[in-house]
């Protein structure tokens, strides 16, 4: 595959990973001498941040569905050194997810359609969540189901275990119902969260918004005013791709969710004009590959960033990116990364960038 690692193409034993992924990526050069003069090691700055009460040691996250259960990357990544894991979204019972093929590569992205396949509650609690816990950083699970019942009793099982936080998973894209649902209307989605928060009052819920609405800063005030202690954004965003010589679409499911550096700059305005919007931690995540997109993001307010399809061109692509921000504050003699954070020059809270 050359060099891509893509947990999701073998992650149905009916799929051959060189047909369904066949070098995602392959076509996207964007390291430069900046970004490599970032990544020397250099945990010695402040790093760390806050999202509502929850405390993470630096900024970086994994998105959901492209980190696996975290295990999937451990031959990569120290699991130790995350800010925190967002684990594959869960439902209450298995999910096979969409027919293949499922991934496909675009211009600058990729497509997928993958369905929200998932191993269900029972079975994450059984087999995947022991593993998390031998590791000293965050557990954050993603969550999704068809109506505000099962949210909350999967949201109330894994807080009685003791995860760090919830992520509500509104926004896929890539199934006929669910989360979607509740991510679009303000009224359904203000009754999910006030519904799950009244659960887990005690635990750190973060609602993950989809791109695809009317207004990015309304369905960010619903959220937060609904009790979420933070939001994430953006998750992908529908898009198409035709076989010109079979004229039919690439992925089984027809559409599916555009990610990856295509979509960058769109989740960057999408988390400034939210972080204008709001008091609550913002999240983002969009097309983050390296120390330079997640400097962006947090320039633009975001207080901690998800890296997602970067970490299947570059599994050590999270550990890479927290060496950078540190060696970044370093040169620009900044001393926590918070100083950084809503700094983008010519926004009311800007600061001066010539430390």
């Amino acid at each position: 595959m050359k060099g891509l690692y893509c947990p999701l193409a073998h992650s149905r034993p009916d799929i051959h990973r060189d047909s369904e992924v066949n070098s995602v990526f392959d076509s996207i050069q964007i390291r430069s001498r900046t970004i490599q003069s970032l990544t020397t090691t250099d945990y010695s700055m402040d790093l760390s941040v806050n999202i509502g009460k929850l405390k993470l040691k630096n900024p970086v996250m994994t998105a959901s569905g492209t980190f696996g259960y975290g295990e999937e990357y451990a031959d990569f990544v120290d699991l130790n050194l995350l800010g925190g894991i967002v684990v594959k979204g869960i439902s209450l019972k298995p999910m096979e997810g969409n027919p293949a093929p499922r991934i496909c590569e675009t211009p600058c992205g990729m497509l997928n359609a993958i369905g929200l396949q998932n191993v269900g509650l029972k079975t994450f609690l059984r087999d995947k969540l022991p593993y998390l816990r031998n590791f000293d950083t965050k557990i954050v699970v993603n969550i999704l189901g068809n109506s505000v019942q099962e949210y909350v009793r999967l949201a109330k099982t894994l807080v009685d275990t003791g995860v760090d936080g919830i992520e509500l998973n509104v926004s896929c894209p890539n199934v006929k119902k669910g989360g979607m649902t509740f991510g679009i209307d303000p009224r359904s989605l203000a009754k999910l969260i006030t519904a799950v928060k009244r659960t887990v009052s005690s635990t750190v819920l973060i609602t993950k918004l989809s791109p695809n609405v009317s207004s990015i800063p309304d369905f960010s005030r619903v959220a937060e005013d609904a009790g979420s202690d933070a939001i994430s954004l953006i998750n992908t965003i529908p898009a198409l791709s035709i076989d010109t010589e079979t004229w039919k679409p690439r992925l089984a499911n027809v559409t599916g969710g555009l990610s990856g550096p295509a979509i960058k700059p769109i989740a960057l305005r999408m988390v400034w004009e939210a972080s204008q919007a709001v008091s609550i931690p913002v999240i983002g995540i969009g097309g983050i590959t390296n120390a330079l997109d997640a400097l962006e993001f947090l320039l633009a307010g975001a207080s901690a960033v998800q890296v997602g399809t970067g970490n299947f061109l570059n599994p050590k692509a999270t550990i890479e990116i927290i060496s950078g921000l540190a060696a970044y504050l370093r040169r620009k003699n900044i001393q926590t990364i918070g100083d950084i954070i809503g700094g983008m020059k010519g926004t009311k809270s800007g600061h001066n960038p010539d430390h």
